[in-house]
């Protein structure tokens, strides 16, 4: 089919779908993009659009002009999630790579390109390998986790307790994670600020995406080599020695798989966290006079803002109905988290408590549920009740409404959240 380029932007909607099928048009003219400036400024709005105009599962533009369905609704999601037969994770039978129109330097390879993980893996791969993340996952969490997420804490608030100000997304939320992940996995904590970079512009996209996944490659390599012959008790030694017996190409896939996806969403995460803490002064309250618990807050943020809004990569196994397209066999599925959750079909008033519902989409769902969420749980629950101890008459510094996010395809992330306190002597 010979169309022109696209020229659309995310404020426009397509309503070309190839006559003999339905799936997205490769090259169709106004196909709403899920990526640049304009992408970047008002997600919620063009998924809004996108629902109104093609209900609860829509046409879209990924990264390189990549046709893709973007699903939107609560129980599409669902449906997606929890049938691995109909949707697979394995992206060797996405029909646009098969077919030559993405190139495996695309950066939109690091998000979807197949790679020997769990999460490119169904039925019995993605069981074998899937338990020894999971298997060491809950070892190094049951090992200090708390304690380490204490120190390192404590180590970034001495950095600027003395000034009375801060930004707690670029001094604190940004980088904590990683330095945690960097004990957990055995690295160096010098480290820790690179790799943080280096996953944020592997999510971000991008010309340097591919070149920022090598440099973690290659920090990652260095780290099996070195575990290999100086065991310990890690992350990495756990993969290493694993009962499943992982080969070199699974370890190095593993370390990356997860060290990108606790960083990036926990740093998220917490962010966000904090902004719900300092924006609702109830939240505040509850907090620091014990009657409210950090998990509830989390949840909330986990229904409203969730770390990652458009979760990457199913692909269709069959020809098949959802949501009342007509997707086709090798057709590649988006699964719109932060849509999904505000549903309309499902949440009719948002502004409805969620307190001890945990039926988010979040976490995704199905057997390729997220594995580290009591990891991410227990660095941003200690995380922020260091914060709240350490820095007294914690305020937001600016007015609610001038908090900015900047958004790429799959995450939504708060720029910076100012805040103010009583100075402390370090």
């Amino acid at each position: 089919m010979n169309a022109p380029t696209p020229t659309g932007t995310p404020s426009e909607a397509t309503e070309a779908t190839e006559a003999a099928g339905g799936c997205p048009v490769r090259h169709g003219s106004t196909l709403t993009r899920l990526y640049g400036p304009q992408a970047s400024e008002d997600p919620h709005g063009i998924y809004e659009r996108l629902r109104h105009q093609h209900g609860p599962v829509a046409p879209v533009l990924l990264e390189g002009d990549v046709p893709a369905w973007l699903v939107l609704g609560y129980r599409e999601n669902r449906r997606v999630l929890e049938n691995p037969r109909q949707f697979t994770r394995d992206s060797r039978i996405w029909r646009d790579w098969k077919e030559g129109r993405v190139e495996d330097s695309s950066p939109l390879m690091q998000m979807v390109g197949w790679r020997p993980d769990c999460v490119s893996q169904e039925g019995e791969p993605h069981r074998r390998l899937r338990g020894a993340v999971t298997d060491n996952l809950q070892a190094v969490a049951g090992r200090g986790i708390r304690r380490h997420v204490t120190r390192f804490a404590n180590k970034q608030i001495d950095a600027f307790a003395a000034e009375g100000s801060a930004d707690l997304v670029g001094q604190y939320a940004e980088y904590l994670p990683m330095l945690v992940l960097t004990r957990l996995f055995g690295l160096a904590e010098g480290e820790g600020r690179r790799l943080a970079h280096s996953c944020a512009q592997v999510i971000k996209g991008g010309e340097e995406a591919v070149a920022h996944n090598d440099l973690i490659m290659k920090i990652l390599a260095e780290l099996a080599e070195r575990k290999r012959a100086e065991p310990g008790s890690d992350f990495t030694t756990g993969l290493l020695h694993h009962q499943a017996g992982l080969d070199d190409g699974e370890i190095l896939s593993h370390l990356r798989l997860v060290l990108i996806a606790a960083h990036t969403t926990t740093s998220n995460l917490l962010a966000r966290v904090l902004q719900s803490v300092l924006t609702h002064p109830s939240h505040m309250a509850g907090l620091v006079s014990g009657q409210l618990n950090i998990s509830a807050v989390v949840e909330e943020v986990m229904w409203n803002t969730p770390p990652l809004a458009v979760c990457p990569g199913r692909f269709a196994t069959a020809d098949l109905e959802l949501g009342g397209q007509q997707v086709k066999a090798g057709d590649l599925l988006v699964l719109g988290l932060a849509a999904g959750n505000l549903d309309p079909e499902i949440r009719p008033d948002t502004t409805t408590t969620l307190h001890g519902n945990k039926a988010h989409l979040a976490f995704s769902g199905g057997s390729h549920e997220c594995p580290g969420q009591g990891v991410g749980q227990a660095i941003i629950e200690t995380a922020v009740d260091v914060l709240l101890h350490r820095l007294h008459a914690l305020r937001l510094a600016t007015a609610p409404d001038e908090l900015t996010s900047t958004a790429s395809t799959w995450e939504s992330r708060l720029d910076r959240l100012p805040v103010e306190f009583t100075p402390q002597v370090v």
